[in-house]
């Protein structure tokens, strides 16, 4: 199953979840409707009231709805409320301790190699237990929490088992599914709290006719538990299998099985339980189990057995995972070793399936990557002003020093002289390293851009788009550069925006489609033919593409009308993106070579549309200085 069927999977799991849900709501609906009879002392002579059972019926229904509804609201801005709940507070390097920076760099290794938007990270401080939890709707917006004791308990390899898992529920589709849990179950949870506090009420006079108020409030307490034993049902249903998955893509992720099966063994000799009180609502979303064991533990446990995990990890022979292409390259080779068992061959099926994974090379490529930059650039990426600076100097052009005085001078005019300066001398350095450190880059200065505030971060992109226009002649890399800030800021931006399925037919999306195909193939060709060709291969790789109108050669195209293109595909289906990824790596694999500035598009796109894409390996970088120009874009 690649990462559209588990998108998929996981959007069938959510109208399995309402199903679930709605059955829940109708044992308690019977519940309360019999308690009722019981305090207006109608039962045992009377069993059935229309008009009593439709009363209790209606209000129960805009209890539970009122407060799902609260709870998702609250939710909307992401899985840092989750961790903030918690109890977390947000992990910032200049005030992490050893534990929490050897903690940031795996983090950062593994968001590298996936594809991803580094995540928040943050640290559970009070909790002296080992677990951890990932929260967030899409890769893009994604925190990770991590408890004091996982940090203490747990070695350098353990601890990237751990974090590999929490990745694979960040690709598989499960945050968001956990996060709809949350919001969905705290409704039947209302119904308990609404009953404890009628009992906190029994003060009152005894003489009332029926049952007392604080004795309904004790059986609201009653059914509300029948609610919360629903809820842990609901979640075991869905989470036990998930788990199972997540331990075996953890171990895909390290290529090291006794990483894991290290944490599962000091869990049975400890504890990942948390004294968190909203350890209840979010028990499903952790690393192990966080609640105290019950005499059902087997049937409400949100996870499989301990035995049972570190029997199927332990039985993972590493021989039988993929292995490191061979890095014996000549200087000749101009096309990018994608990392997969087809080497430099590789197929369009395989850039498809390579979509939300990430394989043991790509790992060890990331590594390798962060160990390259200078360490200015390690510890500035960390920093407000210093990311900022390095931001801007990705926008600067490096071979032209006429048109880079003149995007200086206009950066003078808004920005302070120290930040100018700054971004100067961090051009330089960034000027030596190989071109495909860039979008690796990118993706390190978010999470210190996402310090700032929303209009901060809406300036930063001000700025940028700035310098880039300055240049006047726009380069490919200025779109890529452009594209992916915006898209990695938006959860700073608009915290409260959510994308959602929209378009589920190729025909509601078969212009923006062409559009994108016909941007590639302009980019990975110059001859009129061979651009022809790629864009047809690209196009007849679309579903129902025998049915639509397709034009011969490539659509003209500028930068603006791709970002909205592209802004318009977010909307679309997991499988329509996969079929749109199929055909863009149709597109662009056509001549068995990816050039960089196809690498850099395809990912771009990729990347936008939260399908993460490993980076591809490419030890010989071969045309690195080639550029790709559009019209201007105003």
């Amino acid at each position: 199953m690649n990462f559209f069927e588990h998108q998929d999977r996981a959007r069938q799991n959510t109208q399995r979840l309402i199903g679930l849900f709605s059955l829940s709501i109708a044992i308690m609906i019977v519940a309360i409707y019999i308690a009722a009879l019981f305090l207006f002392r109608m039962a045992p002579r009377i069993w059935w009231h229309s008009g009593l059972f439709l009363c209790v019926a209606g209000i129960t229904i805009v209890a539970i709805a009122l407060g799902s509804l609260y709870k998702i609201a609250c939710l909307r801005q992401g899985g840092s409320v989750i961790a903030q709940e918690l109890g977390g507070r947000l992990l910032l390097p200049e005030t992490a301790d050893e534990q929490g920076r050897q903690l940031l760099n795996i983090v950062e290794e593994m968001a590298i190699a996936s594809g991803i938007s580094v995540p928040e990270v943050y640290l559970l401080e009070r909790e002296t237990s080992i677990n951890a939890f990932a929260a967030g709707f899409t890769p893009n917006d994604a925190v990770i929490g991590v408890t004091r004791g996982t940090l203490q308990h747990l070695n350098r390899d353990e601890l990237q088992g751990v974090i590999g898992h929490e990745f694979s529920h960040i690709l598989n589709g499960d945050m968001r599914l956990n996060l709809r849990l949350v919001g969905l179950l705290h409704g039947i949870l209302f119904i308990y709290l609404t009953g404890e506090l009628l009992w906190r009420l029994r003060g009152g006079s005894r003489e009332e006719k029926g049952l007392p108020l604080w004795a309904f409030g004790l059986a609201l307490m009653a059914i509300g538990g029948i609610g919360l034993l629903c809820g842990r049902l609901i979640k075991a249903a869905v989470s036990r299998q998930r788990e199972f998955l997540a331990d075996a893509s953890a171990v895909q992720f390290t290529r090291n099985p006794n990483g894991l099966t290290g944490v599962f063994q000091k869990l049975q000799q400890m504890d990942s339980r948390l004294i968190s009180p909203g350890a209840e609502a979010a028990s499903h979303m952790f690393f192990g189990n966080a609640l105290n064991p019950s005499f059902w533990e087997d049937m409400f446990s949100t996870h499989p057995p301990l035995a049972e995990r570190i029997r199927r990890v332990g039985g993972v022979n590493v021989s039988d995972l993929p292995t490191v292409p061979s890095r014996n390259y000549t200087r000749s080779q101009e096309s990018l070793v994608m990392g997969f068992a087809g080497g430099a061959n590789a197929t369009p099926q395989q850039v498809v399936n390579q979509v939300g994974t990430v394989a043991p090379e790509h790992f060890t490529h990331a590594q390798g990557l962060l160990s390259q930059l200078p360490e200015s650039l390690r510890l500035g990426v960390r920093q407000q002003e210093t990311a900022m600076a390095i931001a801007f100097a990705l926008a600067l052009d490096t071979e032209n020093l006429e048109v880079q005085e003149r995007q200086i001078a206009w950066l003078r005019e808004v920005q302070p002289t120290e930040l100018v300066e700054k971004t100067l001398e961090l051009s330089s350095e960034i000027s030596q390293l190989d071109p495909s450190i860039r979008l690796p880059l990118v993706d390190l200065t978010v999470p210190a851009l996402r310090q700032n505030s929303a209009k901060e971060c809406q300036r930063l992109c001000k700025c940028v788009h700035g310098l880039v226009k300055a240049k006047g002649n726009l380069s490919l890399w200025d779109f890529v550069l452009q594209l992916i800030l915006w898209h990695r800021l938006q959860p700073c931006i608009n915290p409260t925006s959510a994308i959602t399925v929209e378009f589920t037919t190729i025909e509601q999306i078969w212009p923006d489609s062409i559009l994108i195909l016909s941007t590639l193939a302009r980019v990975g060709h110059t001859e009129p033919d061979a651009i022809a060709y790629a864009f047809r291969s690209g196009v007849f790789r679309l579903p129902k593409a025998g049915e639509q109108e397709k034009p011969e050669t490539p659509v003209p195209c500028n930068f603006s009308e791709l970002k909205k293109s592209i802004e318009r595909l977010q909307l679309a289906s997991p499988k329509l993106k996969q079929a749109i990824i199929d055909a863009c790596a149709h597109t662009v694999l056509i001549d068995n070579k990816v050039t960089p500035s196809e690498a850099d598009l395809l990912r771009a796109i990729a990347m936008t549309l939260d399908c993460p894409i490993p980076p591809f390996l490419n030890p010989q970088r071969g045309n690195s200085k080639q550029k790709q120009s559009f019209p201007k874009v105003s």
